[in-house]
């Protein structure tokens, strides 16, 4: 039985398919994005030739999809979700709009306003208040309620978001408002903020609940869609959905919470880092995932994803918790263009359609991926394992054009490009560890991505990292890494308290109410359930809370606070290098996540060894000067072998380049194992 991981980029669709034993077929084919689940189907069908089956015996038997998709992502950023109305409680439908007093340039005086993804005129107040500790100081006043249901069904919207002041603690008020937009308009969508994001902070559940109901309707058309053209393609068992947080959830949950899956795609990649942190024995790693479009960077650090509940996402705040990834734009497809005698690459892309000059398909513009075409990194004639032919007489012409631009030849424009991005890439990655409050030198890099394995020994250099890992399904990392993962379920709920006062037995039976909470979702699962704890804390004074791991602490720990409270001044110091012990401590949310263990990933089978290992051809390339250069095919490379630099390698789907100064061993499981020189 197979496992298949699909995940859908803006320039490409990746398949991997995983085997009992843990064997991985790949596939790669171009995206579709007037309808994703064309270029799904047409990659399944490739994966399929790729294992000798027909697509419909390989669905038979398959036991499991796990899909990672920007439809809800790409809905938000290109403002085209669906049509929104919100209900707020009265005198507060303008929260949305307020953004906490700021914004992005705050000394431009000229700086526009964005437009909110609900217009004022859909923006309804209903008379109701409840207080902040929960208490009903104005009962949800009935005519009001009617008047408002009437207003959003003659507004003609397709979601409605609710969201009442302080209804994370009594949910009671938009519940009934839930039950009366079921009864009269039975096929809208309707998010409740008390089930999306039932926290403190108006403004953070506001918007993340406005985000869910506007990419709502979109994610579950496409999932209700996906879900029929697979059962007619042949498949009986379940798709799984990437979440943001790096777990599954069901077709249902996604289309439920589809917030949680606004950054499913770059999710898949960092599961799978930390599944490879465990077979390399290196528990820090910084991810480098440079696809057609983009460069997703994130922190893998002591085996753990980092995760973040503060996330930017175009004009939105989705303050669900996410995988802490940060993207910069660049890519395979990033183009360059000249500012005065300036050469910039980025961040503008020219995706899948046109794409690259050198993809033959229209496009005029200079890009990365031309330039490593002129620059010889790219053979033309085995692009995607030979599918695909690199058009080098288009890609030349564009160069040319820049070249001009820029007073100097094609081949010094095309290195002028290589050497933006890998700096734009570098200083990216420079900033996000440092942020974190450590040194990458300190950290090895693991690239995945279609292009990523071009730039990546270079991007090493000039960060002073002297490890870097390239698995050999690299292009396809983020669609294999999705079936390292399980399914989870994230809870948060707000308890704002002073540790000084709360005692052991209060934070203990809302822990253990939050965790059979989280067991009740995963009730129709039948395998293992961990439950992970964690407090949101903050000193008295502070406005911003730090998230606090507790599951080293027994529940029944008689003195549970004042541990969590050391724990909290441990972190603050880690983070910040000071700690006030003196100060008052402050218990904000309280977070449990709930995780149904599904079977283990098996890596691929260990390679055997081989004696001579002879270079599939040789290839001119441009480092300074032109050289000749060996090309090895990496899945043909036997285990412990190792080879010096330069060299490029091979698969059908990407290729890796390494410098002059560097050298790469084969690992027992065929990936490259690099020391930068």
């Amino acid at each position: 039985m197979y496992r298949i991981g699909i995940d859908i980029g803006g320039t490409f669709t990746d398949l991997a398919a995983v085997d009992e034993d843990g064997r991985i077929v790949i596939a790669k084919t171009s995206s579709t994005p007037t309808d994703p689940s064309d270029g799904l189907l047409e990659g399944l069908a490739v994966l399929a030739g790729e294992l000798g089956v027909s697509r419909e015996r390989m669905l038979a038997e398959t036991e499991r999809i796990v899909h990672g998709t920007t439809v809800a992502t790409n809905a938000l950023l290109e403002a085209k979700g669906a049509k929104v109305a919100l209900l707020t409680t009265e005198g507060h439908r303008d929260v949305i709009e307020m953004r906490e007093g700021l914004k992005e340039d705050r000394y431009n005086v000229r700086m526009a306003p964005p437009t909110p993804l609900v217009p004022r005129v859909r923006r309804i107040g209903v008379r109701e208040r409840t207080t902040f500790d929960g208490t009903i100081s104005t009962a949800l006043e009935q005519d009001s309620l009617d008047e408002a249901v009437r207003a959003v069904a003659d507004l003609g919207v397709d979601a409605i978001a609710v969201c009442y002041l302080h209804s994370y603690r009594n949910a009671e008020h938009e519940e009934r408002t839930g039950r009366a937009l079921a009864a009269a308009l039975p096929d809208t969508y309707v998010s409740l903020s008390s089930e999306v994001l039932p926290q403190i902070k108006e403004y953070e559940r506001v918007w993340t609940t406005v985000v869910n109901a506007y990419v709502g309707p979109v994610l579950a058309s496409y999932l209700s869609r996906l879900s029929s053209r697979l059962e007619e393609a042949g498949y009986a068992g379940e798709v799984m959905i990437m979440h943001s947080h790096g777990g599954l959830a069901t077709l249902a949950e996604s289309s439920r919470l589809a917030a949680g899956a606004v950054l499913s795609g770059p999710a898949g990649g960092i599961a799978a880092a930390t599944y490879a942190a465990e077979l390399l024995g290196q528990p820090n790693l910084i991810t480098f995932d440079m696809g057609g479009t983009s460069t997703d960077i994130a922190l893998v650090q002591d085996g753990e994803a980092q995760l973040t509940s503060e996330k930017q996402v175009g004009i939105a705040k989705v303050s669900l918790p996410t995988l802490d990834i940060h993207t910069l734009g660049a890519g395979g497809g990033s183009m360059a263009r000249t500012v005065g005698s300036i050469l910039h690459v980025g961040p503008e892309s020219a995706g899948a359609l046109p794409g690259p000059a050198c993809y033959g398909r229209g496009g005029t513009t200079a890009t990365v991926t031309d330039a490593n075409v002129i620059l010889g990194y790219l053979a033309p004639d085995s692009f995607l394992g030979g599918r695909m032919n690199l058009d080098l007489a288009a890609a030349e012409a564009a160069m040319t054009r820049l070249g001009a631009e820029l007073g100097t030849t094609s081949t010094a424009a095309a290195e002028g490009i290589f050497k933006v991005v890998n700096t734009t890439m570098a200083e990216g990655i420079r900033l996000v560890s440092v942020r974190r409050g450590v040194d990458p030198r300190k950290f090895g890099l693991i690239s995945f991505g279609g292009a990523a394995g071009l730039h990546v020994a270079e991007v090493a250099r000039l960060l002073e990292i002297d490890r870097v890992v390239v698995p050999n399904v690299a292009s396809v990392l983020s669609a294999w890494g999705m079936l390292a993962t399980d399914l989870r379920h994230e809870l948060v709920r707000s308890h704002v308290s002073e540790a000084a006062t709360l005692t052991s037995a209060d934070l203990r039976g809302l822990l253990d109410r939050m965790e059979a909470e989280g067991r009740a979702r995963l009730a129709d699962f039948d395998g293992e359930v961990e439950i992970r704890r964690a407090l949101d804390m903050r000193y008295g004074e502070q406005i911003y809370e730090i998230t606090v791991p507790v599951d080293d602490i027994p529940l029944d720990a008689p003195d549970l606070v004042t541990r969590v409270s050391e724990l909290f001044h441990q972190r603050h110091e880690e983070l910040y290098a000071y700690h006030a012990a003196g100060q008052e401590v402050v218990i904000v949310n309280a977070r449990t996540t709930a995780i149904g263990k599904l079977p283990d990933l098996r890596a691929e089978p260990l390679r055997t060894a081989a004696s001579e290992v002879v270079a599939a051809r040789t290839q001119k390339i441009h480092l300074g000067e032109w050289r000749e250069v060996p090309v090895y095919t990496l899945d043909e490379l036997p285990q412990d072998h190792r080879i010096e630099g330069p060299a490029i390698f091979e698969t059908p789907t990407t290729s890796v380049l390494i410098g002059a100064q560097d050298s790469a061993v084969v690992t027992p499981h065929g990936w490259l194992d690099v020391r930068i020189g």
